[in-house]
């Protein structure tokens, strides 16, 4: 999707203020959903995945399961709000062996298992809003001992409230942000 796009600084591929925040993604969703909503902290638009099981209700990017995202950018970042239920994301990449690998991180996980294809490890969240930042290069190095290439596809599970997932060419301090790349909190009233 993105091969033949120059890469540099930021890129977005989901953002719930947009006019259709899912147009690059697919929705598998069974007993939950996926709509937006107005999240209260944040007095923002937002975009929410609930379901019964996390495993079978998700959002995917990019939406042909043949496709490929084509993102040499290193680092993802997602933010989030913990809903205090079983939540997972998951992101395939392609190593300098030419090996599709996936990262999968999750808040039911007490620990890192890294198998030939896949590296389970756990994710802690703080309570309300959570911003994740993923070094895909330093996670392939240390589990796969090779090099990130590029990312294939992203997948949000349930149980959260997104409200951006973009990738970046380094992590940028909260000063160096574009406006719509920080998450505002209201001001609390004195």
């Amino acid at each position: 999707m993105f091969k033949n796009t120059f890469q540099s600084g930021f890129l977005s591929i989901l953002y719930s203020l947009g006019s259709k925040p899912l147009q690059i993604w697919d929705k598998e969703v069974v007993d939950g959903h996926v709509k937006r909503i107005q999240d209260d902290d944040i007095q923002s638009n937002v975009l929410e995945i609930l379901g019964t099981n996390v495993h079978s209700s998700y959002i995917t990017c990019p939406p042909d399961p043949a496709a490929t995202l084509g993102i040499k950018l290193p680092f993802l970042l997602l933010i989030l709000k913990n809903m205090n239920k079983y939540f997972t994301f998951e992101i395939q990449i392609l190593d300098d062996k030419n090996v599709r690998r996936r990262f999968r991180a999750s808040n039911f996980q007490a620990m890192t298992r890294v198998k030939p294809y896949i590296c389970t490890m756990p994710l802690r969240l703080d309570e309300g809003w959570n911003q994740i930042q993923f070094n895909l290069a330093d996670f392939t190095r240390r589990a796969y001992g090779t090099n990130y290439v590029e990312t294939l596809r992203v997948q949000v599970h349930a149980n959260c409230r997104l409200r951006r997932i973009y990738f970046s060419d380094r992590l940028y301090s909260e000063e160096e942000l574009p406006p719509e790349f920080k998450l505002y909190l209201p001001m609390q009233k004195a």
